[in-house]
């Protein structure tokens, strides 16, 4: 068989592929965008459907239609946006599918690009659903097969958990020919598929008996290993089983301590166990995350009266938050086996890399729209409700314009609670175009509904800037290339009854706070749309520069805007990254900023 060298995601949408996937649907959200980015290729070439969803919720349940009418169908999402998803989510269990289905949700330890390191085996235990944890890039594609083929089994969805460091790892990985789908889908129709409370007691039933049939089927799993052999025994997953074996082949401990790689974290096999406990004295648990597996060991434990000290996130001997390394797993097991390592030694650890905080690219129009509000609220004492994107770094400083940002499209109804509580004060809540699409609209519906006095600022950049310039309803581009209709935001926020709505160039600057303080003033909920593309995909304008026959090094520029274009160096200079938005130009007391020649 041939091998290519493929990314994480790349090698769990391959899988998808040689399953014979045929939707596969998602909203992008780091790490997991690059699942349906693959996808949407093949989607091109005609071989399957592909669409970027406007959320989890509507992505999840698009692709459990396709699962009603037979077909398989893949739905990826990172770990906050389950939350989005879980109403569907736990029906869904009850439910079941016909095709099979696999909703792959990346988890972030860390976090790296998230609000939270929420620990989606504990979703999987909640909504009783089996799930798989990959250990390398290999195995996330070989499971992505299997799952296909274990959800039409059970008659249930599967859920896959990458994490960070397996979705952006990189392996050569054996590629097979895509499995021909059988038949054309064809949904029957039949009185269970309404969840009717009557339908679901009968469903919940169903699913309690399930759970044993998993754990039987799990027992024998090709992901699930035991491997060497002593009285100390160590139990491992996802990439953590990875950092566990590298660390036991340095200390030369692999065939003294008994090693059992769980690849299916929920639910846990009983059997497994049960050969894995045999003469053990004292047993670790390796898992990122959540004590997920390490209750399930306690339990099984129980169960099959088991008698051995225990160790892992409950008792102290594994840090209960944050992404773990070689180095941290290997102190870890150093000190439970009892022998000496050089983990974290300085001799094995890199040089220390300067500290690199985000920042708006130079010339973002964020930038504008941020401090055209800032200035427009002098003296005001305006409170800014914000949400989740880049533009999240307008809570930084200089710029100082966001006091708060809770989840996906929280800016509006955050902020129209804060207008409740607090109604003497301005109250303004900006969110981006892809994340109004989101959850902001029903939010602004609420606005609109309760006559909120609040000021929605819409930073509409043609695109979701954040996971990779996905495209999104307001461009109309779908996943697959086809151009189909723009949803314009000025037309759908006038349909929902706002009376104040204004759009603005964000790069104009007396103009944007013209408009700010109109919308501020405005009595009732008034939308501001501030639209320029995203200057990483737009055209690169003409830079500037700073005359130093007329700078006075007042330094307004770079204390009131940030720009990462901007420094000092024998006065304040503009370097080679200016993009030309010319915002420093309209601040400038003294005009002594222009255009290059």
């Amino acid at each position: 068989m041939a091998k290519e060298l493929l990314m994480g995601n790349e090698a769990i949408a391959r899988g998808a592929l040689e399953a014979g996937c045929r939707v596969a649907t998602a909203y992008p959200g780091t790490p997991s965008s690059e699942i349906l980015y693959t996808l949407s290729g093949w989607a091109q070439e005609g071989l399957l459907y592909a669409e970027w969803s406007s959320n989890e919720k509507v992505a999840l349940e698009v692709a459990a239609g396709a699962a009603y009418a037979g077909a398989r169908s893949l739905v990826a999402m990172k770990q906050v946006g389950l939350n989005v998803a879980a109403d569907p989510l736990m029906s869904l269990a009850y439910m079941g599918v016909k095709g099979g289905m696999v909703i792959v949700v990346a988890d972030d330890p860390g976090p790296h690009s998230s609000q939270n390191e929420q620990d989606t085996r504990a979703f999987g235990r909640f909504a009783q659903l089996p799930v798989l944890d990959p250990t390398t890039v290999e195995e996330a594609k070989e499971m992505t097969r299997a799952a296909f083929t274990l959800s039409e089994e059970l008659g249930l969805p599967v859920i896959l958990r990458p994490t960070t460091r397996i979705c952006h790892a990189t392996a050569a990985v054996e590629i097979q020919e895509p499995e021909k789908p059988q038949g054309k889908p064809y949904f029957e129709k039949d009185p269970s598929w309404v969840i009717l409370p009557a339908v679901a007691i009968v469903k919940h039933q169903r699913l309690i008996r399930l759970q044993n049939e998993m754990r039987e089927r799990f027992a024998d799993s090709q992901f699930n290993e035991i491997t060497g052999s002593g009285t100390l025994g160590i139990v491992a997953s996802g990439v953590g089983y990875a950092y566990t074996k590298e660390v036991l082949e340095r200390l030369e401990l692999t065939e003294k301590i008994k090693l059992c790689k769980v690849g299916t974290s929920y639910p846990l096999p009983p059997k497994l166990m049960a050969e894995f406990f045999r003469g053990l004295e004292k047993v670790l648990v390796i898992e990122e995350g959540s004590p997920v597996l390490e209750e399930q060991v306690i339990e099984a434990a129980w169960d099959e009266g088991a008698k051995f000290e225990l160790l892992g996130k409950r008792t102290g001997a594994v840090p209960i938050a944050g992404e773990f390394n070689v180095d941290l797993v290997g102190k870890i097991i150093a000190q439970f086996a009892g022998v000496e390592g050089n983990f974290g030694s300085k001799r094995s650890m890199p040089p220390q890399l300067p500290v690199r905080p985000p920042v708006l690219c130079a010339g973002c129009p964020h930038r504008g729209s941020f401090y055209a509000f800032k200035r427009a609220a002098r003296g005001m004492d305006a409170v800014f409700s914000g949400d989740i994107g880049c533009y999240t770094l307008g809570a930084a400083k200089p710029l100082s314009a966001m006091d708060t940002c809770l989840c996906m499209g929280g800016s509006i109804t955050v902020g129209s609670g804060l207008a409740i509580a607090d109604p003497d004060r301005p109250h303004v809540a900006f969110i981006g175009d892809s994340t109004f699409f989101h959850t902001g609209i029903n939010g602004l519906l609420n606005a609109v509904y309760n006559n909120t006095n609040l000021t929605i600022v819409i930073l509409d950049n043609r695109t979701t800037a954040m996971t990779g310039h996905q495209p999104h309803p307001g461009l109309g581009t779908r996943a697959d290339g086809v151009q189909g209709p723009q949803i314009d935001i000025i037309s759908l926020v006038k349909a929902a009854g706002v009376k104040f709505v204004r759009e603005v160039d964000p790069y104009d600057f007396k103009a944007s706070v013209e408009v700010a303080k109109e919308a501020m003033a405005f009595e009732g909920p008034s939308v501001v749309v501030m639209k320029r593309e995203c200057v990483v995909i737009a055209k690169k304008q003409a830079p500037l520069v700073v005359d130093p026959d007329l700078c006075t090094n007042c330094q307004v520029c770079i204390k009131q805007l940030g720009c990462p274009a901007m420094y000092i160096e024998d006065g304040i200079k503009i370097g080679h990254n200016c993009n030309g938005c010319n915002l420093c130009a309209q601040i400038c007391p003294q005009k002594a900023i222009r255009e290059a020649k």
